[in-house]
């Protein structure tokens, strides 16, 4: 079972505003990318499925999360289907994260109160998956879809929590564009986590990058 409920995890993302997004087929390189992130001041993680065993990676993470970082919401990203998120659910995940809207894994998913972020593309896309019971909706790519389309969808739904991923950097530059066109939170990936620091294993590395990209929020919201 998902070990914190519906708007715990909302707030989690809303307050912090970053949500890592990665993957690693070894368990311990992702536990120590997770401790790192924890030490940096994150509190929301997306672990990808996209990888064979990857579900063994993430049992793997639940245990150690809950025992080392308890503050740490834990989700599972890469959903397209029910099944999978049916999976995700069994072991613990505290929220699920999908590349497009699904209907079926949105049912799976608030049976059991479980944050279901969908991917959206399009204005509609987005008021579909809201009236499907989704309150924060994943803008995907945003690098494709840019700052200007999240100020232009937030002008007719102004009540939308948008979750950006895709492009998105921790820089001050591209964190204020986001922040200040309208979005509640984004999803970061490769940007946060560069290859030269993971086969280096520079934890503390990672641990530096997250703190100053949340730094750059929360003085972009001030």
């Amino acid at each position: 079972m998902a070990k914190f409920d519906f708007l715990s995890v909302w707030r989690k993302m809303g307050e912090t505003g970053i949500v890592p997004v990665f993957y690693h087929a070894d368990a311990d390189v992702a536990r120590s990318v997770v401790g790192a992130c924890y030490a940096g001041g994150i509190r929301a993680f997306e672990f990808t499925n996209r990888g064979d065993g990857a579900h063994e990676v993430f049992a793997a993470l639940v245990r150690y999360v809950r025992s080392e970082c308890p503050d740490m919401a834990l989700g599972v990203g890469t959903v397209t289907d029910a099944a999978t998120a049916a999976l995700y659910m069994q072991l613990g995940a505290d929220f699920v994260v999908g590349p497009t809207f699904n209907a079926d894994v949105a049912r799976t998913c608030h049976r059991r109160s479980l944050p279901y972020v969908p991917g959206c593309g399009t204005v509609t896309e987005v008021s579909d998956a809201q009236a499907a019971g989704c309150p924060v909706c994943k803008l995907f790519p945003g690098d494709v879809l840019t700052p200007r389309f999240v100020k232009d969808l937030l002008a007719p739904l102004p009540w939308s929590k948008l979750m950006v991923t895709g492009g998105v950097e921790p820089t001050e530059e591209n964190l204020s564009a986001w922040f200040r066109a309208g979005a509640y939170c984004v999803g970061m990936g490769s940007k946060l986590f560069p290859a030269s620091v993971l086969s280096a294993a520079d934890w503390t590395g990672v641990t530096t990058r997250c703190s100053e990209a949340l730094a750059i929020v929360r003085r972009v919201r001030e």
